[in-house]
């Protein structure tokens, strides 16, 4: 019987070897990949970095150009106070604070 239990022995300790290596064959494979994400990352954000200075540089052209071509805005009075920033849309509704007696049509509400 003791043949038999040293032989389970070794082939347990066998089997939790190759699952040691295997664990660090995938955390290894892991950090290359994550470490290749961070990388495609940061290229991303250094991208879209560039983007943005090329896209203000291109207003700020558009804007010196069309202020050359336009006289001054800054002599007329407002049309609408309420728009003060050109681009920016006014802000919705609020929606009815009393959503108690309301019922979402998309929910079935069950009740027991």
């Amino acid at each position: 019987m003791l043949p038999v239990f040293v032989v389970l022995f070794l082939v347990s300790y066998g089997l939790m070897t190759l699952l040691v290596v295997e664990q660090g064959r995938t955390i290894d494979n892991q950090r290359s990949l994550i470490q290749s994400l961070f990388d495609d990352s940061s290229k991303l954000a250094q991208l879209r970095m560039k983007n943005q200075q090329a896209q203000a540089q291109a207003q700020a052209g558009a804007k010196a150009h069309s202020q050359v071509q336009t006289p001054s805005t800054q002599d007329k009075p407002r049309a609408n106070a309420k728009h003060d920033s050109i681009g920016k849309l006014p802000k919705p509704p609020k929606p009815p604070t009393d959503t108690a007696t309301m019922e979402d049509e998309r929910r079935s509400v069950m009740r027991i």
